[in-house]
């Protein structure tokens, strides 16, 4: 009955097209196919019997309490107004350079996606405070567009990332599949913390390969990043670079380092980093009681919204897998021309596709224990693919003409920047990102040799 599989995944795609809450869709479409089943015969009500199990193993799941630990780090963040500190004080230090003003845009989104990891927060930060200066100083529309939406996707790669610790969790339960099916009953592990050190390197030189690009544009065309002419109040003091920087490095090396060096897991760090966060915050005077409260139901609604969503994925997949749907995508990728390539390449092109109309986190938590299983069997290194799609993920929130960092800048941008301009700032981008894509998978030493330093 793997037709049905089929089925259902179309299903959903439409339902979730057609404007249904996403954690809903996957988990009442699910029922209703395995009612249905249950019905005709062609379903074994007893698989349905796991579900609770699955439930309590979310709620339980250790490494997930991280994800609302870095969302609380990251709003609190965002409302202590480290951005607005750190654009003014870098885009006084780099504005009188051609492109100086996007390289500072750059700068400040990489921060701020090591601090928060939220790309909508992130774009929607950037394009209120940078947006209108950049237009203001004689910036092209479309590169001032462009520069904000690649800046506020870096979250999506740069650890620490909710999407590697979300990835990490589904990439661990599939790299044990894939051993088990192998006849390895004593199978390696994969942890987010792999994931982390694994994504560094990748994640530091899509930044260098966007300001390299930036620098291109300055010089080739100056007329789209003038300098910026400084005045006198426009000069800054040592001084104020480092009480704009010191903070959230020193914040983002406490989390990050003490993941990378076995001092604490991603969920103590995480902890570190929300606590980190709000001393911050306390520590400028930009907390009260109604900010706390505004902090504390911003990360309840995204904490819950990522939970409902994982919680109805778990049905989704146990569906699917219950019509034979995990079988004959096996069969697929296995049947395909060009072996492990031609398998890789499918299923990258597919959730390519897919993240023109699927949140990140409804395909990792749908797609990836569908494929992830597979693809690890045929002998792939599970960090590199981890990474793989990370990097993947992220050009979709760019590509027109539904990425959803286009939504969220079209959401604030002024009326002088057209739709069209965000489409072709964005575009450059996002021949960035094929080209890392292809980068890493040439040399997928630039994902592995960092884990394989520090782990061994």
């Amino acid at each position: 009955m793997e037709w049905i599989a089929g089925l259902l995944f179309l299903s959903v795609i439409l339902l979730l097209l057609a404007g249904f809450p996403v954690a809903f869709t996957l988990g009442g479409t699910a029922l209703i196919f395995a009612a249905l089943g249950v019905v005709a015969g062609v379903f074994n009500e007893a698989l349905l019997t796991g579900l609770p199990n699955r439930v309590f193993g979310i709620m339980s799941n250790e490494t997930l309490i991280a994800v609302p630990l870095f969302v609380f780090m990251g709003v609190t963040l965002e409302r202590a107004r480290i951005a607005e500190e750190l654009l003014d004080t870098l885009s006084r230090l780099f504005g009188s350079l051609g492109g100086g003003l996007g390289i500072s845009v750059m700068l400040v989104g990489m921060l701020l996606a090591a601090s928060t990891g939220i790309v909508g927060a992130t774009v929607v930060t950037m394009g209120l405070l940078s947006l209108p200066t950049m237009l203001k100083r004689g910036y092209s529309p479309a590169v001032s567009a462009g520069t904000i939406c690649a800046s506020g996707t870096l979250g999506q790669i740069i650890p620490p990332s909710i999407i590697l610790v979300m990835l990490g969790d589904v990439m661990t339960s599939a790299y044990q599949q894939a051993q088990l099916a192998m006849g390895i009953f004593s199978p390696k592990t994969v942890s987010v913390g792999d994931l982390f050190a694994g994504a560094l390197v990748p994640g530091l030189m899509l930044v260098l390969l966007y300001v390299v690009y930036i620098v291109a544009v300055a010089i080739l065309k100056p007329d789209t990043m003038p300098p910026h002419r400084r005045e006198a109040d426009d000069q800054v003091s040592l001084g104020q670079v480092l009480r704009a920087l010191l903070p959230p490095l020193a914040l983002v090396f406490a989390v990050l380092g003490s993941i990378l060096t076995g001092q604490a897991t991603p969920t103590e760090a995480a902890g570190v980093g929300g606590m980190g966060a709000l001393l911050l915050a306390l520590l400028r005077g930009q907390i009260d009681r109604e900010r706390l409260k505004d902090i504390m139901r911003a990360t309840l609604r995204i904490s819950s919204m990522v939970f409902l969503i994982l919680i109805g994925a778990s049905i989704f997949s146990l569906v699917f897998r219950g019509y034979g749907g995990d079988d004959a995508v096996h069969a697929v990728l296995e049947g395909l021309p060009g072996g492990v390539f031609g398998a890789m390449l499918v299923v990258m092109l597919v959730m390519f596709l897919l993240g023109f109309v699927l949140d990140f986190i409804e395909i990792t938590f749908v797609v990836v224990p569908i494929v992830g299983p597979v693809l690890l069997a045929m002998g792939l290194d599970p960090v590199w693919l981890g990474v793989m799609i990370a990097v993947n993920l992220q050009t979709s929130f760019l590509t027109p003409p539904f990425g959803f960092a286009l939504f969220y800048l079209r959401g604030v941008a002024p009326p002088e920047v057209p739709t069209g301009a965000i489409y072709r700032g964005v575009m450059p981008f996002v021949g960035i990102q094929l080209l890392a894509l292809i980068l890493l998978a040439l040399f997928p030493e630039l994902v592995t040799w960092l884990p394989n330093k520090i782990y061994g």
